[in-house]
């Protein structure tokens, strides 16, 4: 996990995982610190990540105060609950569909959840965040924000991309990629999240674009992909192709058994 800041108050605690054939996905939590603290997600349900140790070398967890958790997948709450237990002031911004969702692994305590719809704002003491459902999204209780104050808009999944090497996943920025090979990226993460995108009536789906065209955010930080800085008129354009993008069609079983045979036991690739 690497560790960084984007503008004043806003730190990256960057992870990433390694998706066989696509590449390394950002799996990014933020940290805001705003008059009343902000953590933005809480990283990967897995066993050897220490979330809340992550967060503790960036400010004094018992000064956290609210925890946004943009959707309850597991890449998004892995230490949600050992940091409501390190953060005893920190309440869980969510929806009632992303409560619900909880329940079916672990409920979340209901006197630390505090429901904010789209369209809502939640006030964290020097500034306003507004709560939007981004254009693409592969949870129903996805909500990203716009914060006021620093002009940086927290999107989910929304805009994510994988990228080719892990330093890149973690430490870059998207502009370390070539404007088409950042574009062919976004649009193959979008079909691969949001596959219902080919579905929908394209024009309404475009009409969600339109809301962060008139914000036109400085800074858009998204769960899977480094921190873009204006480069928002750039990622708009490519969301808007992706009902016309090809969609996703990942290996079958014939593809796994040449995968599985190309490894001896063990792991060790086979000698060619």
């Amino acid at each position: 996990m690497d560790t960084h800041k984007v503008g004043s108050d806003t730190t990256v605690l960057a992870d990433s995982l390694e998706i066989p054939g696509i590449g390394h996905i950002p799996v990014n939590a933020y940290v805001l610190t705003a008059k009343e603290p902000v953590v933005v997600d809480t990283g990967l349900s897995l066993s050897d990540r220490d979330f809340v140790a992550a967060v503790g070398d960036v400010m004094d967890l018992a000064d956290v105060r609210w925890i946004w958790l943009t959707h309850p997948d597991r890449d998004h709450t892995g230490g949600i609950f050992d940091l409501l237990v390190a953060a005893p002031r920190a309440r869980v911004v969510t929806t009632f569909i992303g409560a619900g969702i909880m329940t079916t692994e672990r409920p979340l305590p209901m006197d630390r959840v505090y429901f904010l719809n789209p369209g809502q704002s939640l006030d964290v003491g020097d500034r306003e965040l507004h709560a939007f459902r981004p254009p693409l999204f592969d949870n129903p209780a996805t909500v990203g924000f716009y914060d006021e104050k620093t002009r940086i808009c927290f999107s989910s999944d929304c805009f994510g991309g994988p990228m080719p090497t892990m330093e890149m996943a973690e430490s870059g920025h998207a502009s370390d990629l070539k404007p088409e090979e950042l574009r062919q990226a976004q649009l193959l993460w979008a079909t691969v999240d949001s596959p219902w995108v080919h579905v929908v009536d394209a024009e309404k789906y475009r009409a969600t674009v339109q809301p962060l065209r008139e914000i036109n955010p400085d800074i858009v930080l998204s769960t899977h992909l480094p921190p873009a800085v204006r480069m928002t008129d750039r990622m708009l354009e490519t969301i808007t192709m992706a009902p016309d993008s090809d969609p996703f069609v990942g290996p079958d079983q014939a593809a796994l058994e040449r995968m599985l045979a190309s490894f001896e036991p063990g792991g060790i690739p086979a000698a060619t």
